[in-house]
C-alpha cells in the first residue's frame, strides 16, 4: 500500500464503522419488511446511492459495486412491484368488466322484455292517436257535410216558401181578377136585367094602352 493509499484506507474504515448501526437495523428489522414495500425500496436506494457514492469517492471497488448492486435490485424489486400492481389493476379491471358483462347478460332478458314492451306501448299510443285523429277527421267531415246539407236543405226550404208566396200571390192576383170580371158581369147583368124590366114595363104600357084603345074603338062603334 502506498502513503496515499492510507487516507483513503482510513476513511474506508470510518465509513464502514459509521455504517455499522444501519447494518444492525437492517439485520433487526429491515428483515421484517416486505422485499417489494415501498418503504423499504426507498431506504435500499438510498443507502446504495450512498455506498456507490462514498465507494467511488473513497476508491473501494467492492463498496461502489455493492452500492451499484443494491440500487439495480431495489429498482428492479420496484418495478416489479409496479408490474405487479399493473397486473394487479388489469386482473381487477378484467374481473369488474367480467362481472358486468355477467350483470349486462343476466338482466338483458329483462331488458329486451322491457323494451319489447315499451315498443308495445308506444305502438298501442300510436294507434290510438291515429284512431282519435281518424274520429275527429271523420266527425269534423260529417259536421261539415251535415252543415252542407242543413244548408241546402235550408235553401230549397227558403226557395219553396218563396215559390209558395209567389203561388199565392198569383193566386190572389187571378182570384181578384176573376172577382172583378165576375163583379163586372154581375153589374152587366144587373143592368141587363133592369134595361129587360123597363122594356117589359114599356110593354106592358103599350099593350095596356093598346087595349084601352081597342075597347074605346069598340064602344065607339058600338054608339
Amino acid at each position: 500500500m502506498s502513503i496515499t493509499d492510507i487516507p483513503f484506507a482510513v476513511l474506508r474504515f470510518q465509513y464502514r464503522l459509521a455504517r455499522t448501526p444501519l447494518q444492525l437495523i437492517e439485520r433487526r428489522f429491515l428483515t421484517r419488511v416486505d422485499t417489494e414495500a415501498p418503504a423499504r425500496l426507498l431506504y435500499e436506494r438510498a443507502i446504495g446511492a450512498a455506498d456507490a457514492a462514498a465507494g467511488s469517492f473513497l476508491r473501494d471497488n467492492e463498496l461502489e459495486e455493492s452500492g451499484i448492486t443494491r440500487i439495480e435490485k431495489a429498482s428492479a424489486l420496484g418495478e416489479a412491484a409496479r408490474l405487479d400492481e399493473v397486473a394487479a389493476q388489469q386482473k381487477e379491471q378484467a374481473a369488474d368488466e367480467l362481472q358486468r358483462k355477467r350483470d349486462k347478460a343476466a338482466t338483458a332478458p329483462q331488458k329486451a322484455g322491457q323494451e319489447a314492451r315499451q315498443r308495445v306501448q308506444n305502438a298501442r299510443q300510436k294507434a290510438d292517436k291515429r284512431t282519435q285523429d281518424v274520429a275527429q277527421s271523420v266527425a269534423s267531415r260529417t259536421a261539415q257535410a251535415k252543415r252542407e246539407v242543413d244548408e241546402a236543405a235550408g235553401r230549397k226550404v227558403e226557395a219553396a216558401e218563396k215559390a209558395k208566396r209567389s203561388m199565392q200571390n198569383r193566386s190572389r192576383a187571378a182570384e181578384k181578377v176573376v172577382t172583378s170580371v165576375a163583379e163586372k158581369e154581375l153589374d152587366d147583368a144587373a143592368s141587363k136585367r133592369s134595361a129587360a124590366a123597363g122594356a117589359r114595363a114599356h110593354a106592358d104600357r103599350l099593350a095596356d094602352f093598346s087595349e084601352a084603345e081597342k075597347d074605346k074603338r069598340q064602344a065607339e062603334k058600338s054608339e
